[in-house]
């Protein structure tokens, strides 16, 4: 079982970066990736190809940090009512980039967050992240141009703030 857990823990500053893009806070983030830590160690049993940890992982994380959002009564918000909106751009002062990505992925809509975050910052395939929302392959694409549309219409000026959001959809 040493292999497997040591292969679990290879991709903790994965989950750490992930977890403070979906909570923009150091200490939150900390916490998520040790809650994701205890329910992979419980849950070991079930891995049965080394392949598929890091999603397993982040599929824990991820749930564990919707259950926390609604323990807090915060709303998972419905992407379905959402629409094709595009909310107008603010004329606030230009920020840090790192500083105004994080703001904006704060802002953004879990459902389109998520798969932002995966694919983009994580690089996580289609597959990967359809698997792990639930979601089919078609909805991942359309969330992600959403996701893109949405930050670019909240950019102040040019490109949005990561280079690798301009990257090809794959």
């Amino acid at each position: 079982m040493g292999d497997l857990s040591e292969q679990i823990y290879l991709h903790h500053q994965g989950l750490y970066r992930y977890a403070f893009r979906l909570t923009g806070q150091s200490a939150d983030a900390e916490d998520l990736v040790q809650e994701t830590y205890l329910q992979a160690n419980r849950k070991l049993n079930t891995i049965k190809d080394l392949g598929s940890i890091k999603p397993w992982l982040f599929s824990i994380l991820r749930n564990q940090h919707l259950m926390r959002l609604r323990q807090r009564g915060k709303p998972v918000e419905s992407l379905e009512d959402l629409g094709e909106w595009v909310a107008p751009a603010t004329n606030k002062e230009p920020e840090h980039d790192s500083e105004l990505l994080q703001r904006l992925l704060l802002e953004m809509p879990e459902g389109y967050r998520t798969p932002l975050i995966l694919f983009y910052l994580e690089d996580f395939t289609y597959r990967d992240i359809s698997d792990q929302m639930g979601i089919p392959i078609g909805t991942v694409m359309s969330r992600l141009a959403r996701a893109k549309d949405w930050i670019r219409a909240r950019y102040p000026v040019g490109d949005p703030p990561h280079p690798q959001l301009n990257r090809e959809e794959r």
